[in-house]
């Protein structure tokens, strides 16, 4: 059986939210034009996947809580797993994911995961609620994946670039084999503009450790997408060769260090959130198509 999705309508877009990983499967303006990534798996199947517990790779795709070992694959379990529609509007909804045997069996926690899609004119919002309901401190990663369309569309092929809304050149951490370096590097930014090219995603993804800001994806003059983050500190860039697409991605967490081990709690910018608590995540995507 097909997963199944709920569509949502404001007066300026619609969305559709399938059950399978709370993704959302397109991004439409009242027009007709498609902003989000199709999902065409010829170049990638995923369109605005969720990344819980892990973001990015782990060491060997191993990763662990004190003694408790695990296989698990990049980027977590969330988004292969069926969420339950909670509640909605014809503008919002909920989904939820709670612990199940399967999920103990890799990630030894009773966790809720709740994930809010809401259109307000021609913005849509995304917020994320982790709660843990087991009685130790419960160690994690979460980021958002969406891919947009590159080029915009009715932009006439011009150029598109990511402008950050503090111009700050933000230092990158290079990937090896999915697994940040050590140490980092200056960052390809300008006065806080990057150009968008095939050539500086050579080497994978583009991560920007405490470097995520409010910034703008679009040609420098007509169809722009501005985005807002909230309590998400990593930025990631990802365009795969030749893909017609362009991930913007606001973690919290990052890949495991190159030479670490498989403990989740080591990894960059991990979450420890005490029993009984919860946290919340964020971002917002203005849709301009002038």
């Amino acid at each position: 059986m097909p997963p199944k999705e709920l569509k949502l309508c404001s007066d300026m877009l619609s969305t559709s939210i399938s059950n399978l990983g709370a993704e959302m499967q397109y991004l439409r303006t009242v027009a007709g034009d498609d902003v989000l990534w199709n999902g065409d798996p010829a170049f990638w199947t995923g369109r605005a996947p969720v990344l819980f517990p892990i973001v990015g790779r782990a060491p060997g795709d191993e990763v662990a809580v004190g003694d408790h070992h695990a296989p698990m694959s990049q980027h977590g379990f969330a988004r292969r797993n069926e969420f339950t529609l909670e509640k909605h509007t014809a503008t919002s909804c909920r989904h939820i994911l709670c612990a199940s045997p399967a999920t103990r069996a890799v990630y030894p926690f009773d966790f809720e995961l709740q994930i809010t899609h809401e259109l307000i004119g021609n913005a849509l919002n995304v917020g994320t609620r982790v709660i843990n309901k087991s009685d130790r401190v419960m160690p994690f990663g979460f980021g958002y994946h969406p891919a947009f369309q590159w080029p915009l569309p009715n932009t006439n092929g011009a150029t598109h670039f990511v402008s950050l809304a503090s111009n700050k050149n933000p230092d990158q951490q290079p990937l090896s084999d999915g697994l940040l370096q050590q140490g980092v590097v200056s960052g390809p930014f300008k006065n806080g503009i990057l150009e968008i090219t095939d050539e500086i995603f050579a080497n994978d993804a583009l991560v920007f450790p405490n470097g995520s800001d409010a910034l703008r994806y679009g040609p420098k003059e007509g169809p722009v997408l501005s985005f807002e983050f909230y309590n998400l500190p990593d930025l990631a860039l990802w365009r795969p060769l030749g893909a017609p697409f362009l991930c913007i991605e606001p973690w919290h967490g990052t890949a495991a260090l190159v030479g670490d081990g498989p403990q989740i709690s080591d990894r960059p910018n991990s979450i420890s959130l005490p029993p009984s608590e919860a946290i919340t995540f964020g971002y917002s995507v203005t849709v301009d198509m002038r």
